[in-house]
């Protein structure tokens, strides 16, 4: 992942469903390499000063998931959206920002069930804040502000993330691998609003 990015899961969704949940387009997505989108991202970026992210998504189907692709983004992490990108399904999304705050987070049926910022695992929140405790402690995150792993975590750790994709393999049985990237993704822009 690049300094700003997000990966989101979601279960039984098309990649055509989950790009409709981005932003309601019409016609056909377009079918890139993980490589073009990224080179997409960027340019839009570079237009906009980088403000509204990288303004498209990618996706591709991986054993019962669709798992998106934000390059330079972040809207699957935020509440104004996995409330409603979670409707009718269960989503995982984890984002790297560098700049702001890296998110973990667990939805179902338009709730949060867990969310946390992967640099501080114990400051949890969401309808059942400690529902992934086992699994947390199983791949490496601490629960417990206690726990001394979590004053050996740093911000400028460049796997501070790993154990947040663990996790969500935990979830989806998706793991993240580039393998997952070697199909064309497809890619539509993302909407500027909720």
């Amino acid at each position: 992942m690049s300094e700003i990015s997000c990966v989101s899961f979601f279960r039984g969704l098309t990649p055509a469903d989950v790009l409709y949940r981005f932003f309601p387009h019409k016609g056909p997505a377009e079918q890139m390499s993980i490589g073009e989108l990224w080179v997409e991202a960027e340019e839009f970026a570079h237009e906009t000063g980088g403000a509204d992210g990288g303004g498209y998504v990618g996706a591709v189907q991986a054993d019962g998931w669709t798992v998106a692709l934000e390059p330079l983004g972040w809207c699957a992490v935020l509440e104004e959206y996995y409330t409603v990108f979670s409707r009718g399904c269960e989503m995982v999304a984890i984002s790297r920002h560098d700049y702001a705050e890296d998110r973990f987070v667990y939805a179902a049926e338009g709730e949060a069930i867990t969310v946390f910022d992967p640099f501080w695992p114990p400051r949890r929140w969401g309808s059942d804040p400690d529902r992934l405790c086992r699994a947390m402690r199983g791949v490496g995150l601490p629960t417990e502000p206690t726990d001394e792993r979590v004053s050996a975590r740093s911000r400028v750790d460049p796997d501070r993330l790993t154990s947040s994709f663990a996790l969500a393999a935990e979830i989806t049985g998706v793991p993240f691998t580039r393998d997952l990237w070697n199909s064309p993704l497809h890619v539509a822009p993302v909407a500027e609003r909720p």
